[in-house]
């Protein structure tokens, strides 16, 4: 009780700092970035130890740079998350802009619904928000729930603010099964880390062996739905854009693995391209192969 009632407390004060403006919430920011990185240090040995772990060519300069902007990165990525209690279907819109929804339509308008891979990256937050808005078609994100009920009740009623549906990861073959007859996107946080007993494909990934979760391959094949990687990235403070990346159209056809392989590949290679837009103090690689 006592846990729960600290929990609606601290519900309480995350949405009064939500109705502040941006421009306040990125003083905030700025503020919360020289107390994460310098006076806290949260996670440095984490951040440097996957960076270092990642980017062996770089120099110890570049790979510091990459850890000082990535803290800058991560303060913003919680004011912001922070705004998405409270903030307008018309603000979202404005922040989080759609590449391509035109690729959606296309799948949908052949019957086909879409398995997409996603990552911590840039805005997730605000990108699972803003999915729902983009209609036609069902949007559902998959998750893993929080320990603490109170905080998983009160972030899915965030994230489905908009029309999004937030499905356990154990409840997602029985949900699409109920949309069988329905055009749907299912987006998966492909960079999550499985455990133990779940860890059984590994693959290289950022110069490491890297245990990979095979749902996102298994449920395509089952349903031969179209796989994409959706991408979000950052395009100035505050501001982001959705990119709908085909991989896959005919998961049946493919080869053991070959899905999985696909997006692992092209989330690297994104990261490669703005490494500081990853969520770096993460414990990815805390399973390792036997």
């Amino acid at each position: 009780m006592i846990k729960e009632g600290l929990s609606r407390l601290g519900i309480l004060f995350l949405y009064l700092v939500s109705l502040l403006p941006f421009w306040f919430l990125y003083i905030i920011s700025d503020i919360l970035f020289f107390l994460l990185y310098y006076v806290t240090k949260y996670r440095r040995k984490v951040v440097n130890e996957n960076l270092h772990n990642s980017f062996p060519e770089k120099t110890n300069q570049e790979r510091d740079l990459i850890e000082k902007e990535y803290y800058k990165y991560l303060a913003d990525l919680i004011v912001e998350t922070i705004k998405l209690i409270t903030i307008s279907e018309k603000e979202i819109t404005r922040r989080m802009h759609g590449a391509n929804p035109e690729l959606m339509a296309y799948y949908y308008a052949q019957g086909k619904s879409i398995i997409a891979a996603t990552a911590h990256y840039g805005n997730w937050e605000m990108a699972a928000s803003r999915i729902g808005i983009q209609k036609p078609g069902k949007s559902i994100i998959v998750y893993k729930p929080l320990s603490n009920k109170v905080m998983d009740t009160f972030m899915n009623g965030v994230r489905s603010r908009f029309g999004t549906e937030m499905v356990a990861m154990k409840m997602i073959i029985r949900t699409l099964a109920t949309y069988k007859n329905e055009s749907t996107i299912s987006v998966f946080a492909a960079d999550q880390t499985p455990v133990k007993h779940e860890a059984h494909y590994f693959t290289n990934f950022l110069n490491q062996p890297t245990a990979v979760f095979l749902g996102i391959e298994k449920l395509a094949k089952m349903g031969n739905n179209v796989v994409v990687f959706f991408r979000i990235d950052k395009v100035k403070r505050g501001y982001y854009e959705g990119t709908i990346v085909p991989l896959c159209e005919n998961p049946k056809e493919t080869e053991s693995n070959e899905i999985t392989n696909l997006h692992v590949k092209y989330l690297e290679n994104m990261i490669k391209e703005k490494p500081e837009n990853w969520l770096w103090s993460h414990r990815r690689w805390k399973v390792k192969p036997d």
